[in-house]
């Protein structure tokens, strides 16, 4: 797995959002970007984890800061898990895992003993021209928006 690095610019992209809107890198030229990866929409981490970043969106949004939510999910459940939490931003739905091995972020997992490929749950901020500024590698999904402003 070959992860994002600070001082990396953010990866070139366009992929559908949970409503179907094509959403691309340069959607968020000469602006803050937090974008989050989880590895499954509805499940309690990754449910946490958005619900946490909702409910601290307009401290994120005072910072500056746009979100992006990526997993691997359709955008059929990316919906779902939108219109049930009220995620007030967009979830990009990477079937194809375009974005998610651009940002190295796809790999080895070990659960309970076993080993499997998935979404490593990371987080990536970047600034206004686009270069990384922090890679969050251990996400604490009950305060991650705190984790996102801690300076």
């Amino acid at each position: 797995m070959n992860t994002l690095q600070v001082g990396d610019t953010l990866p070139v992209f366009s992929v559908e959002d949970q409503y179907g809107n094509t959403i691309k890198h340069t959607d968020y030229a000469n602006q803050k970007l937090v974008v989050f990866f989880y590895p499954k929409a509805n499940t309690p981490g990754c449910t946490l984890e958005a619900c946490d970043l909702r409910d601290h969106y307009a401290k994120l949004q005072a910072a500056g800061y746009a979100l992006l939510g990526v997993s691997a999910d359709s955008i059929k459940r990316q919906k779902s898990f939108s219109d049930k939490f009220n995620f007030p931003f967009p979830l990009l739905a990477d079937e194809d895992k375009g974005v998610i091995e651009a940002f190295g972020v796809w790999g080895l997992k070990k659960f309970q003993g076993k080993e499997y490929d998935g979404i490593h749950r990371k987080t990536f901020l970047f600034n206004e021209e686009g270069v990384c500024t922090r890679v969050i590698d251990k996400v604490k999904t009950k305060a991650h928006a705190a984790q996102i402003l801690e300076v």
